[in-house]
């Protein structure tokens, strides 16, 4: 028997208008990075970064690679030695076998200041701290190093004291080649005798070092004034458009019934947007030939002390990147482990919402959180932390898009009709053309071997 005295809900839904949301993605994220950096519109789809010429640098690390459960150096790897730069690639294989693997624990003195350089040391995995004694005998901290990173050449070339110690951090493998088998290719290689002879008698400057302009100073007598002028580099690096593209299908019969009161052809396009919006911004961080990532200088590197990011680690970051720090990067799982960090010390980072939500910072400096950021190791239990400066004015990093393209519908971004087929599908050329340029070495700099799954118990 039916009691009801009134039209059911139910029923009188199919009578009403459904209000629809425009399709929802899961995968769409802030993309601060693309927000946060200044975009250079350039007519020519080329950009050249002109600089005063500096000294060579390579990327001051020396791989190497595991076979049958041993380690060996790269051979090629070795021109990040200066005076082996030119060197031939029998001298390299030769060189590279002399290199011994070993293995140390935490806390080991690797190499005792004072002592004799009889070795060059390169660091295969693990971390370890140079430590010297200051001039007040103070214990001195002077770098935390780690996987490929060698010291010390200096000594190790001259056969001088090594004027620091080394104490492991955590436990690793190393490979060490004795001087001795440097001094024997030498007495046999002329141009390796000459290039050794014109290191150890401090020809080159450090790489990556500008090349000086002579100038005066002082108000006395009258000296003969320096002539000078500025060089620049021969071969500056040019940045080409890169791009993220894929071809968006829209079957007409959907298009013409199915149009009200969404848009279904703006719906797809706005969704594909989105999708190569959030590819660009991971290539622009993780590309190898371009992405921020690969394209920061040896000396822009700093290796965390104790695995977790900490204070310290950040403020070693701003050293880095002193002039005009825009803005850290780093993956929300690094930046949580910051965050515990803090609190275990007592000094909660400040709260700032420049961007529109709430972000941690460090001395004034945002993080802002991207999930581009690559974790690594077992579990993603490591990471990575970007600082940059931005702008062309400030001379940092900068993103790069073409000043116009045709059928553009967002800046840099292009959708062109590909016409339709046969069977009345419509196809769309969506097209995002970008690319990023670091101007200055000292515009960003990166915190490696970043831990992530550190906590505390604070009861």
């Amino acid at each position: 028997m039916n009691d009801r005295l009134s039209l059911a809900p139910d029923a009188a839904r199919q009578l009403a208008t459904t209000t629809k949301t425009t399709p929802q993605m899961r995968g769409i994220t802030p993309r601060y990075l693309l927000r946060a950096l200044p975009w250079v519109d350039v007519d020519s789809g080329v950009y050249r970064v002109n600089r005063r010429r500096s000294f060579v640098l390579g990327d001051d690390r020396i791989s190497s690679y595991e076979d049958a459960g041993t380690h060996h150096v790269v051979p090629e790897d070795l021109r990040e030695i200066p005076f082996l730069r030119d060197a031939g690639e029998d001298l390299l294989r030769e060189l590279a076998a002399a290199f011994e693997e070993v293995t140390f624990a935490s806390g080991q003195e690797l190499v005792a200041e004072g002592a004799p350089a009889g070795k060059l040391w390169v660091l295969v995995q693990g971390r370890a701290e140079k430590r010297a004694t200051g001039r007040f005998g103070e214990d001195a901290l002077l770098e935390v190093i780690g996987d490929g990173q060698f010291f010390d050449l200096g000594a190790w070339s001259c056969g001088q004291a090594l004027p620091y110690r080394v104490q492991a951090l955590t436990p690793g493998i190393a490979l060490c080649a004795e001087r001795a088998a440097l001094a024997r290719l030498a007495d046999r290689d002329e141009a390796l005798r000459a290039a050794l002879a014109a290191y150890t008698t401090g020809g080159p400057a450090a790489p990556g070092s500008e090349v000086p302009v002579d100038l005066s100073a002082g108000h006395t007598g009258e000296p003969d004034l320096p002539g000078t002028f500025v060089d620049y580099e021969d071969t500056p690096r040019e940045y080409h458009m890169t791009l993220a593209q894929t071809v968006l299908r829209v079957h007409s019969r959907v298009a013409d019934l199915y149009n009200e009161p969404i848009d279904q052809t703006r719906a797809q396009a706005n969704l594909t947007v989105q999708a190569l919006r959030e590819r660009q911004e991971r290539a622009m961080l993780n590309h190898p030939e371009y992405g921020l990532f690969h394209n920061v200088a040896p000396g822009q590197r700093v290796q965390t002390r104790t695995g977790a990011p900490t204070p310290d680690d950040l403020d070693e970051l701003l050293t880095k990147v002193w002039k005009q720090p825009a803005f850290f990067l780093a993956h929300p799982r690094a930046i949580a482990a910051f965050g515990r960090e803090c609190t275990r010390r007592g000094v909660p980072p400040v709260i700032d919402t420049g961007y529109g939500s709430p972000l941690l910072t460090w001395r004034g400096v945002p993080l802002l959180p991207s999930d581009k950021v690559r974790l690594t190791g077992p579990g993603g239990g490591t990471t990575e932390i970007l600082l940059m400066r931005v702008g062309e004015a400030e001379q940092g990093v900068v993103g790069l898009r073409p000043a116009k393209v045709p059928d553009e519908i967002e800046p840099g971004l292009s959708m062109r009709n590909m016409g339709m087929d046969q069977k009345g599908i419509t196809s769309y050329l969506m097209t995002a053309y970008f690319n990023a340029a670091v101007l200055v070495e000292d515009a960003i700099a990166v915190l490696q071997n970043v831990e992530v799954s550190r906590y505390h118990d604070y009861s």
